[in-house]
């Protein structure tokens, strides 16, 4: 890619005079040697994977094989069916089906890593929320997919998107930012507000760290996928409103690395930390492996 930071991005997008889903586009047309057909084509069909899960988590019977986790998307979509959440019905829709996608995920059923299986609900479920709110066509929802994609590929090569590297902030964060700046893309923003929006997600998950219980990734990572895809709507409503990033968005990413780095081995995945430790955490661990679940 011709780019390796986000003020980059930002830039090439704007003397391109495109947004950063047809500049992603174009870059992966140009690194692959494929045909834009191809690539497209491609892009789509994981967008159809993600409908699918999110269909399947929030209508279907998606428990665990641990049998810890499951059926929590079912639970918000009849709640929100009784009218008055709190959060109101759009952003509760995108907890539902982000909730939806992990459990699928959970379940062993068909998703898209989004960048990671850990944070797979959070772009479904706000893209498919979105959609139907908004009434936006499938093509303008994979054009936005290459924009997450853009910024994905900026994080990863600046700093972590998996927990057992950085935290569940390199996760979850990562994929928080990646559908802000894209929800924000797909809302009309300039690649400039998309930017901005990057950053504002990302400082809302520093520091958080990766500790599931049981080594399984359903405890705490399900219900971070669900508050992360609320998360990323308000950050992209945010940016729209012109709110910016003080801190530039590549200096957070930046920092992300730094805090992922300084944190112990026991708050990077190795369920040896956080959550996992507590005593309710050690009882779950306990009886998996009793059960022959774990080692």
């Amino acid at each position: 890619m011709r780019f390796a930071t986000l003020a980059e991005l930002s830039a090439q997008c704007r003397e391109a005079d495109m947004t950063i889903g047809r500049y992603m586009i174009e870059e992966q047309v140009r690194e692959s040697d494929q045909t834009e057909e191809t690539v497209v084509g491609q892009m789509a069909s994981y967008y159809q994977i993600m409908k699918e899960a999110v269909r399947k988590g929030t209508t279907e019977e998606t428990k665990s094989r641990s049998g810890l986790t499951g059926g929590d998307a079912k639970r918000v979509m009849e709640y929100r069916a009784l009218g008055g959440t709190a959060l109101g019905g759009e952003a509760s829709a995108a907890l539902a089906y982000a909730l939806g996608v992990s459990e699928v995920n959970a379940s062993m059923g068909r998703i898209i890593a989004t960048p990671t299986a850990g944070s797979c609900g959070i772009i479904p479920g706000v893209f498919v929320s979105t959609q139907e709110r908004f009434g936006w066509t499938d093509d303008k929802m994979v054009e936005a997919l290459f924009a997450a994609g853009a910024i994905g590929y900026v994080i990863a090569n600046r700093s972590f998107i998996s927990g057992a590297e950085g935290g569940c902030q390199a996760e979850v964060g990562s994929a928080v930012g990646m559908a802000a700046g894209a929800l924000t893309e797909l809302r009309g923003g300039t690649p400039e507000q998309a930017v901005h929006a990057v950053g504002l997600a990302l400082k809302n998950s520093l520091g958080l760290i990766c500790d599931p219980v049981g080594g399984l990734v359903e405890i705490p990572c399900i219900v971070r996928n669900g508050f992360g895809a609320v998360t990323a709507l308000a950050a992209a409503d945010m940016a729209l409103a012109g709110v910016r990033s003080v801190i530039p968005s590549d200096e957070v990413i930046g920092v992300m690395k730094d805090i992922g780095a300084a944190m112990p081995e026991a708050h990077r995945e190795t369920a040896k930390g956080g959550l996992a430790q507590t005593p309710t955490g050690k009882a779950i661990l306990s009886d998996l492996r009793k059960k022959g679940g774990r080692s």
